[in-house]
């Protein structure tokens, strides 16, 4: 194994891990936007108004996009056994 080789292991596990948590991500920034447009409309600040709706819609992306999560991250550990079982 070189650098060339430990060099791609990184840069695609670093790729799975944006596929795989882009989703969960994307559905918090734009529920703490709408959240957040909501406060600065009612002048209510309540900072722990936030938490609740995010968690919830995090874990309902998740559930639902977890084939999706699961198939990346399925395909990343197989190319990772296929390249130490065929010596890189």
């Amino acid at each position: 194994m070189n650098e060339r080789d430990a060099l791609d292991i990184v840069q695609q596990a670093i790729w799975t891990i944006i596929v795989a948590s882009g989703p969960a991500v994307a559905a918090a920034m734009v529920v703490g936007v709408a959240i957040a447009l909501l406060q600065a409309l009612t002048q209510v600040q309540e900072m722990t108004l936030t938490f609740i709706p995010k968690i919830v819609v995090i874990l309902l992306v998740v559930a639902v996009s977890g084939t999706f999560i699961g198939a990346h991250m399925y395909a990343f550990t197989e190319l990772l056994y296929s390249r130490i079982e065929h010596g890189f």
